[in-house]
């Protein structure tokens, strides 16, 4: 067993495995990544990355770059299907609670930006695994090329129907020992149509080009749509149209045709749709006819959190173990903050032991589980009131919008902010803001390793004497 820094294999190069490389590069770990698809795909629509999160690109002297992808955003306006204002969720205050403001942009460009910081020899592209094997001397896997790659640690960050997931549940449950509720499928909430259009004409959408993100949610009258856009840099909006489902189950063999960024199994021919009203100064049919049919794509929306994140030297993040409705970006922000307190973890394994890869995906884990449980009922909550069509839901958004006291707003508010985890192995962005962090975590191996280095030094210093 090798002493030292463990080997790691990411599989999944989106938002969250990119992260996790670039936060395992500067922890000085030697890793590799593995994506199924030959080239980014240019799909998705709007990703927001919240005060939570904007703290770790500073450290990582990467938040100007990333600002040059982005518009900040001031508040979200919720309409009925006539434009009628129901409310608006105001984050203008986030900078002076937190230090910062909120961000839009499209997830492809925030794809790209995370892509640009990961070394190209870093990653093997268009390469699917096909098998894992574990055990105490490390972990392989195989792929469709008929390699067999090797590591002390392997982090699924492969998504919703993440096959590092299935396989690693697979032999839990053959060993009857993978919770129940772990083996139960996901459930599908809600079906959307998703894209980014071009730059559009000023003159006809002016506030697409406003120095600030535009955001509005429209709540459709007797139908069960809702329709969302945002305003992101060089003239363009990314838009979604969601349709509310009953709760449908859907196991792991439905992950193909339930793709997430499924382009070719559905048509885009609702005429009603075209009619759908935006306060842009167009209709949502104009947004579509302005979105290249290629950036087009269908998501479904599932929810659910899973209870096992690891078991032996298989890790989850993201998706893969928490799987939220992307209400204000939460599901990436999630994957990101895991891989925040994993690399804190991993950074502080001394030796690839079992025991020693179990503590930190342990440490990581009882860190991460309890925000992520919280963010998923937050998500919920966000849910009723961004697109929820019952009655109830009705209700949900007519209180948060109207009548929820301003202190419970801004207490919310203030509890939300305070989880802004930075990494423990580089130096600490100054918390700003009236509104505290929590407490950070601290390396006990870089504090080692200072003591070690002033020893040597009064060692140094006394011998010269």
């Amino acid at each position: 067993m090798a002493e030292g820094k463990p080997t790691v294999m990411i599989i999944g190069a989106g938002l969250g495995g990119l992260t996790m490389a670039i936060l395992l590069e500067r922890a000085g770990v030697d890793y590799h990544v593995y994506e199924k698809y030959k080239e980014p795909r240019p799909l998705g629509s709007a990703t927001g990355i919240n005060p939570n999160i904007l703290p770790l690109f500073e450290q990582l002297g990467l938040l100007e770059k990333l600002k040059a992808v982005a518009k900040e955003v001031a508040s979200v306006t919720v309409y009925t299907a006539d434009m009628e204002p129901l409310g608006a969720i105001d984050v203008r205050d986030h900078k002076e609670l937190s230090g910062y403001l909120s961000l839009i942009m499209s997830r492809r460009d925030l794809h790209a930006f995370l892509l640009s910081e990961v070394p190209k020899e870093r990653m093997t592209l268009g390469t699917k695994v096909l098998s894992i094997q574990q055990n105490q001397h490390g972990v392989m896997i195989r792929t469709n090329d008929g390699k067999h790659h090797h590591a002390d640690i392997l982090i699924g960050s492969d998504g919703a129907y993440s096959a590092v997931r299935q396989s690693l549940y697979k032999h839990m449950s053959a060993q009857g020992i993978l919770p129940k509720s772990d083996g139960e499928p996901l459930k599908v909430c809600h079906m959307g149509i998703l894209g980014t259009t071009e730059r559009l004409d000023p003159e006809k959408f002016p506030r697409a080009h406003e120095t600030f993100g535009h955001s509005g949610v429209v709540i459709g009258d007797k139908t069960r749509h809702t329709w969302r856009y945002f305003s992101v840099p060089d003239g363009r909006v990314c838009w979604r149209i969601d349709v509310q489902l009953k709760a449908t189950s859907h196991d792991e063999s439905d992950a193909f045709r339930l793709s997430e960024w499924d382009a070719d199994s559905f048509k885009l021919d609702a005429d009603d749709w075209r009619e759908f009203k935006t306060d842009l100064g167009g209709t949502m049919g104009d947004l579509i006819d302005a979105t290249p049919k290629d950036c087009i794509s269908k998501v479904m929306l599932e929810e659910k959190l899973f209870e096992t994140w690891y078991h032996n030297r298989t890790v989850l993040i993201g998706d893969s173990c928490h799987k939220m409705l992307p209400n204000a970006g939460r599901g990436a922000l999630n994957a990101m903050m895991d891989a925040v307190v994993l690399a804190n973890t991993i950074y502080e394994i001394t030796s690839a032991t079992p025991e020693n890869i179990t503590a930190a995906f342990k440490e990581y884990f009882e860190i991460r589980y309890p925000h992520a449980k919280s963010e998923l009922q937050t998500s919920q909550r966000m849910a009723k009131v961004l697109a929820g069509q019952t009655w109830l839901d009705s209700l949900t958004r007519s209180i948060v919008l109207g009548y929820l006291p301003k202190s419970i707003q801004q207490k919310n508010t203030e509890n939300g902010l305070r989880y802004r985890p930075q990494l423990t192995f580089l130096p600490q962005v100054e918390a700003r803001g009236a509104v505290p962090a929590f407490p950070q975590m601290v390396s006990k191996r870089l504090l080692a390793e200072q003591q070690n280095q002033l020893l040597e030094l009064q060692a140094a210093q006394a011998s010269t004497v």
